[in-house]
């Protein structure tokens, strides 16, 4: 699969200069959480769709005349684990950048060993603003900040005329802690009041907390749970007469994962979704390739965002690699922040960064290195059993396929 991308002046530069010389092979590393207490889900996702992309590198002639190698380790969501790993990656098995990551507290912990090292990494499905709003010089990221997907669950919620009053229910994380607070006040915001529990990362009995939002009699309920645990809340809260079947409820990525999703969650109807990436009917060609390859690859009915989004981390790494000549840190750095790659989520740009940093740029810190327009969507199973692929976009009107169905009504 041929990789298109587009330089600025300062990359093109390095296109003159002598290539640095590359030891074959040329080995990229891949974060994913591929046991408990992690998303095992998405980890196995993202690490099937990051040896499609380098298959795809490979076929394409590898980079700078070597073939390139994958190495992908299991962080199992936690970041004292991320971090090890990350120092394994650099010191052991000699990779020259890294690409995936799917959980924040991984990414928050991983990314000071790489920067540290001078080893660039593009994070894929990490949402915590922290790893880009201290600016540091390796780090980049190609998944939507957390304050902008919260931004999205509250203006969704305010369309309901009947959300009065939200439950959220947070995990204990990097990611859960400040999406919560970041998801109250944009729903404090619209009127809406709101109420918090959180529970710790993989909790697999929600019994106590499910009669604990019972007594607030919600209008609403905003899941920040990640894997497999959402799964777990969803259908006893089902159980509990509280699913989605019942009020308004959202699910975790991982119901994109359609038939773990019903198999785990054969209650889980009319849960809406936070999806990451092109809704179907704007997909490029790229996105059409990929999802081919994946869904024939893995068996599934369709390409889950975070699997997109680990694609995209190792093409864009690959591109840049090919940009600089080079595989070394710094030369990578340059041509990633001036590149336009055109991926499965679509043109990927990095435009605030070395020089143009966010005071200049009119943006907060959290801007640094950051694609800053993926597309955000709410999707809805609207009928049991249904294939992701062909969920319902009800949110926001730019992207939306068709009206959403209200639990209740």
């Amino acid at each position: 699969m041929k990789t298109s991308f587009i330089l600025g002046a300062s990359a093109l530069a390095l296109l003159s200069a002598p290539a640095f010389a590359a030891d074959c092979p040329i080995k990229l590393g891949g974060l994913a959480p591929l046991s408990a207490p992690g998303s095992v889900t998405g980890g196995e996702a993202m690490r099937d769709a990051m040896k499609i992309a380098v298959d795809d590198i490979n076929a394409a002639g590898g980079l700078l005349g070597c073939p390139v190698e994958l190495v992908v380790v299991d962080t199992e969501g936690l970041p004292e684990r991320g971090a090890a790993v990350m120092e394994r990656l650099i010191t052991q098995d000699g990779v020259v950048a890294v690409g995936g990551g799917y959980h924040s507290s991984v990414g928050i912990a991983a990314k000071d060993v790489a920067d540290g090292k001078g080893i660039p990494v593009v994070f894929a499905e990490t949402w915590n603003d922290q790893i880009t709003a201290d600016r540091q010089k390796y780090i980049f990221r190609i998944a939507p900040l957390s304050s902008e997907v919260s931004k999205i669950y509250a203006q969704f919620a305010a369309t309901i005329p009947e959300v009065k009053k939200v439950v959220i229910l947070a995990e204990n994380t990097d990611y859960g802690l400040p999406a919560s607070e970041e998801t109250k006040a944009g729903l404090e915001a619209a009127g809406i009041a709101s109420s918090t529990f959180t529970v710790d990362i993989g909790t697999q009995d929600f019994s106590g907390i499910i009669e604990r939002i019972r007594a607030e009699s919600p209008d609403m309920i905003i899941q920040l749970l990640t894997g497999e645990a959402t799964y777990n809340f969803t259908q006893q809260a089902a159980e509990a007469g509280m699913g989605p079947g019942d009020l308004p409820m959202t699910c975790d990525q991982a119901a994109l994962e359609s038939g773990a999703f019903w198999q785990n969650v054969p209650d889980g109807n009319l849960c809406f979704i936070n999806a990451v990436g092109l809704p179907r009917a704007l997909y490029n060609d790229k996105t059409n390739a990929f999802v081919a390859a994946y869904t024939s690859a893995t068996g599934k009915s369709a390409a889950e965002s975070y699997a997109m989004e680990a694609y995209d981390s190792i093409g864009i790494l690959a591109a840049a690699i090919t940009a600089a000549g080079s595989t070394e840190g710094d030369a990578i750095v340059t041509a990633l922040e001036n590149i336009t790659y055109s991926g499965t989520l679509g043109e990927i740009t990095f435009p605030v960064n070395s020089s143009n940093p966010p005071e200049a740029a009119g943006k907060t810190p959290n801007f640094w290195h950051q694609f800053p327009d993926p597309a955000v969507t709410m999707v809805q199973y609207q009928e049991p059993n249904q294939l992701a692929a062909d969920a319902v976009v009800v949110f926001p009107e730019r992207y939306k396929t068709g009206e959403a169905i209200i639990s209740g009504q």
